[in-house]
């Protein structure tokens, strides 16, 4: 623990240098007990695979909801069931306040890999650095692309330990960028046939073959036959990767485009996260970067 903790202290100064707030946050500890802090509820509606939106003060809409109580949140898991609506429940270590309390380091935290622990603290450094209103695509997207950058960049001095966090981060985007695609297969399943039981077989043997793919996608660090036999598949699960991955191509572009400075890049998302207008002018770069063939 005390190797962990001492990350938590390195990477908080990491943070700071690369242009994130990190106030109080992490700076002291709970002895929480069990696999994670929050269990995190996604749904959604049959035949849709976008989640349920839960609207909150400061933050808006999001498309999922944190219970601390675990047992509540499968009592509401069991509530969206009974309407009909497919669930997503997942554990999850760290939170965020959004830099409005001291968020504290938890002992769910520190069973992570150091590597993740790493992404994780920057993770939460960005939602307390910028957020915005409404627009969770963007919030989730830009701190899990700096979370996992700044967790390869945190070990640079350690060539053996950086390469193996890049191999990790390079794994995470080839899962994340199949699973859009299969939400993509998805969708269009679910606009072409309104037969209720020919959808749900047709959908089945979807994830059937998806699995069967999945299991030989070429990963460094993953092991890719686990992964295909354990991951959830059904569509809250689905819906609750992509908001977080679906922006990715973005983030990358711009990292690319600033020289591969993250520092850069996060003072131009800060930059961006300031208004709708600075936020339309960042998503414009990123068309005239795309080129024509997304642009059409």
């Amino acid at each position: 623990m005390a190797d962990r903790l001492r990350t938590v202290i390195a990477t908080r100064g990491f943070a700071r240098e690369i242009g994130l707030e990190v106030g109080g946050q992490y700076t002291s500890y709970v002895p929480w007990t069990g696999d994670r802090i929050i269990t995190t509820l996604v749904a959604t509606e049959p035949g849709k695979l976008d989640a349920h939106p839960f609207v909150f003060p400061i933050v808006g809409a999001v498309p999922y909801k944190g219970f601390f109580d675990r047992s509540l949140a499968e009592r509401q898991a069991e509530k969206f069931r009974d309407q009909g609506f497919d669930v997503c429940l997942t554990p999850v270590s760290a939170y965020s306040t959004l830099g409005f309390f001291d968020d504290p380091v938890s002992a769910p935290m520190l069973r992570a890999s150091q590597g993740r622990l790493v992404e994780t603290l920057i993770h939460e450094f960005v939602h307390a650095t910028f957020f915005v209103e409404n627009e969770p695509g963007f919030n989730e997207g830009a701190a899990l692309f700096i979370g996992q950058e700044a967790s390869v960049l945190f070990f640079i001095e350690i060539p053996e330990k950086a390469q193996r966090r890049r191999q990790e981060v390079q794994d995470a985007r080839l899962l994340a960028e199949f699973l859009l695609e299969f939400q993509r297969q998805l969708q269009v399943l679910y606009a072409e046939e309104d037969d209720v039981a020919e959808r749900r077989l047709r959908r089945k043997l979807a994830e059937q073959d998806a699995r069967s793919e999945l299991a030989e996608l070429p990963f460094s660090a993953y092991d890719a036959k686990k992964l295909a036999a354990s991951l959830k598949l059904n569509d809250a699960c689905l819906a609750l990767r992509g908001t977080y991955a679906e922006d990715l191509p973005i983030f990358e572009r711009a990292l690319a485009a600033n020289q591969e400075d993250l520092k850069a890049l996060i003072g131009a998302l800060r930059a961006a996260a300031e208004s709708e207008e600075a936020r339309k002018s960042f998503l414009e770069a990123d068309r005239l970067r795309s080129g024509p063939s997304e642009v059409e």
